[in-house]
């Protein structure tokens, strides 16, 4: 009989070891799961905080743009002259016969508050050698001429690469592995040619399609 309960008290001391051990196991099977958890979402506020740092300046440009409730300090600041609680609503402001819109320079044409697309010049974008990301303001006169000023310039980065053209026609500026595409009108004021060295202005921050040609050195014949 002694034996026997010496048996059945061994029995639970084993059932309570092995459920301790149990317990024991999993508890430590949850911790690296924490710590994966935790890792992953360290690197994605990393990698979000990268991505905001890109595009900060000009997010900031264009919710200034459109908010409409900017004091005139941040107006001075970001030399925006014409801006208005009362015309922004629109997105235009009405002097007499003739509108003004401002808008952003996509590296080809310009954004206005309302999304659409505003024509500009090839000419006056190459002569004034605007940035995508550029604040211009646009004045459409009373016989339909659209007049452009360039009022809040983003700040620019000079790159040196290479003039190429692709199948297309389309002139493109190659440097550090990148690509952006060039008005036609830059390049030919220049007397751009496939393989020549060229510099361009890029926004200093984020990424960009097109680029501004600030020079080309032409190959040695």
């Amino acid at each position: 009989m002694i034996n026997q309960n010496k048996k059945i008290d061994d029995d639970l001391a084993m059932e309570t070891d092995s459920e301790a051990k149990e317990y024991l196991n999993a508890d430590s099977l949850k911790k690296p799961v924490k710590q994966e958890n935790v890792s992953i979402a360290k690197s994605k506020m990393i990698l979000a905080k990268k991505l905001l740092l890109n595009i900060k300046e000009n997010n900031e440009r264009l919710i200034q743009l459109l908010s409409g409730n900017l004091s005139p300090e941040d107006e001075s600041s970001i030399s925006i002259a014409q801006l208005s609680d009362e015309n922004f609503d629109s997105g235009e402001e009405n002097l007499g016969e003739a509108r003004v819109i401002e808008g952003v320079f996509d590296g080809e044409n310009m954004i206005g508050p309302d999304g659409k697309q505003y024509s500009v010049p090839a000419n006056y974008a190459s002569k004034s050698k605007l940035v995508e990301g550029d604040i211009l303001k646009l004045t459409i006169t009373a016989t339909g001429t659209f007049v452009y000023k360039q009022i809040g310039p983003i700040e620019r980065a000079r790159v040196v690469g290479t003039l190429e053209r692709s199948t297309a026609g389309e002139y493109l500026a190659l440097a550090d592995g990148k690509k952006w595409r060039l008005l036609t009108a830059s390049v030919t004021y220049y007397k751009g040619e496939s393989g020549d060295e060229i510099v361009i202005l890029v926004p200093k921050n984020g990424e960009s399609k097109w680029a501004a040609v600030e020079n080309v050195v032409r190959k040695s014949e």
